[in-house]
């Protein structure tokens, strides 16, 4: 048994586990062969199975499952990811959602799709939308309209080498035509189509059909196949003819106008005629009885005038007709225009909803900006606040410096203050006349004396680091300059 995962949008069926063949043959075409033989596979166990159950087919169908896995493969097979969080959508559910433009049909499925409560992602719509075309018998009509507008519309959705782009897609057209003899049961809505695709058993397709079949099943199978062809063209037939009926009720219907409006004009005519009768009369009976001569006059005046009206008559009817041609003319283009300024505002509805759906997404993605921006900003407030008081710390610090190091030169002046005294002192004692016993004392207690001078600068050069020892070192100093015997 061979399991194929199918995870996500880049994945690909393979039939062997190397991309590059023996005979140095391109990847990208061995991919498109194995998708397009794993249909045929996949096609004609569908096929095969159905005719099994009277060509009806439910949700629970394997090879149905199989083949809408395979289906899918077939349509995401160099689709081109989505790039960035506010890039160009690139999903099947947005290329599907074309289809609705060329084919009035397929308003009603995208509509139910949209509709479906428990469908939560785009790769959920795609799946159900395919589903709801093979239940309609349109699932191939709705490919052969995006294969034709290839240059146009599947070129900004397709990398380049995509089987959608290829020729293989014209063999997958062929191969989805053979469905529509398959009716369909599905239930859409208790479907988990927003999960991950499921795995194909490839032994259902690599096993011996023919085998195990045996004469009876033939001949069973054989028998309701041919019911079965009977009952697609009696359905056909019957879908012709209904087409048929209903092109003959439109003309019935434009013909009863048509005479509606004839035979108004015609009474209008009559009327025309009785109120040019009554005006004769009228005048007749104005100049009295005529004589002889004016009787006949009259009456050959009388039947030049008939003549006249006759021919006005004719003529004012050959006006009407061509009148009542004009105004069917422009009725029928009123009508036609009427059913475009229909389909321009269905077509700006469309749109108007596709652009709230846009909106709401990208209200959703600035609420989301707007978190991240007050997250950020109390992170700079914290940060501020922190960087304030290391910088009151560091003012504080440098003023303590700024003072010591001012006390440790007061130490210094200090100090040099009193080695001058003490220099001062040692040349006044120098020039005084002493005995031997005094310059010696003298000189054993002045030697120890820089000795301490000494160590007295290194605590004052420490003072001037930690502060500390500093009086007590100069009062010392001090001590020893005012007694220095």
């Amino acid at each position: 048994m061979v399991l194929v995962e199918m995870a996500g949008a880049e994945d690909t069926i393979y039939l062997c586990n190397f991309r590059v063949s023996v005979d140095e043959r391109d990847p990208v075409c061995i991919e498109r062969s194995n998708l397009v033989n794993i249909c045929k596979l996949v096609v004609k166990e569908l096929i095969e199975s159905s005719l099994k159950f009277g060509r009806q087919l439910d949700s629970d169908s394997v090879p149905l499952q199989h083949f809408f896995i395979v289906l899918e493969h077939v349509l995401r097979h160099g689709l081109k990811p989505k790039r960035g969080l506010l890039g160009p959508k690139k999903e099947l559910w947005d290329l599907f959602q074309f289809v609705e433009k060329w084919s009035y049909e397929a308003q009603d499925i995208t509509a139910s799709v949209r509709d479906l409560p428990t469908v939560k992602t785009h790769i959920g719509r795609a799946r159900a939308w395919l589903r709801l075309a093979l239940m309609q018998k349109k699932l191939a009509d709705y490919f052969r309209l995006l294969i034709e507008r290839r240059d146009e519309l599947l070129t900004e959705f397709y990398e380049t080498g995509a089987l959608m782009l290829a020729d293989e897609a014209i063999v997958i057209m062929g191969l989805l035509v053979g469905l529509n003899v398959i009716d369909c049961n599905l239930c859409v809505k208790e479907e988990d189509l927003d999960s991950q695709m499921g795995v194909i058993d490839f032994s259902l397709y690599l096993r011996n059909t023919g085998a195990d079949t045996s004469p009876e099943d033939s001949q069973e199978q054989t028998d309701m196949t041919t019911v079965l062809d009977q009952k697609n063209y009696i359905e056909e037939l019957n879908r012709h003819l209904n087409a048929t009926v209903t092109n003959l009720q439109a003309k019935v219907e434009t013909l009863i106008t048509t005479n509606a409006l004839m035979k108004e004009d015609l009474a209008i005519a009559k009327n025309t005629i009785i109120h040019m009768q009554g005006d004769n009369d009228r005048l007749r009976n104005e100049r009295g009885l005529p004589t002889q001569q004016q009787q006949e006059q009259m009456d050959k005046e009388a039947k030049k005038a008939s003549r006249v009206s006759v021919i006005g008559c004719e003529e004012e009817m050959q006006d009407l007709k061509l009148q009542l041609e004009e105004e069917s003319a422009h009725r029928k283009q009123v009508e036609k225009e009427l059913e475009l300024q229909i389909q321009m505002k269905a077509e700006s509805e469309m749109a108007a909803k596709l652009l709230e759906k846009d909106i709401h997404e990208k209200q959703d993605t600035i609420i989301s900006l707007r978190q991240q921006l007050d997250e950020i900003k109390v992170i700079n407030l914290e940060m501020y606040r922190k960087l304030q008081e290391c910088e009151s710390s560091l003012k504080q610090k440098t003023e303590l410096i700024g003072r010591l190091e001012a006390k440790a030169g007061e130490m210094a002046e200090t100090i040099r203050n009193l080695e001058s005294q003490y220099v001062f002192q040692d040349s006044q004692s120098s020039h005084e006349p002493s005995p031997a016993g005094q310059r010696s004392r003298s000189k054993s207690y002045y030697e120890p004396l820089s000795q301490r001078e000494a160590e007295e600068a290194a605590e004052g050069e420490e003072g001037k680091k930690g502060g500390i020892g500093k009086s007590a070192s100069m009062c010392e100093l001090q001590n020893r300059m005012a007694h220095p015997l």
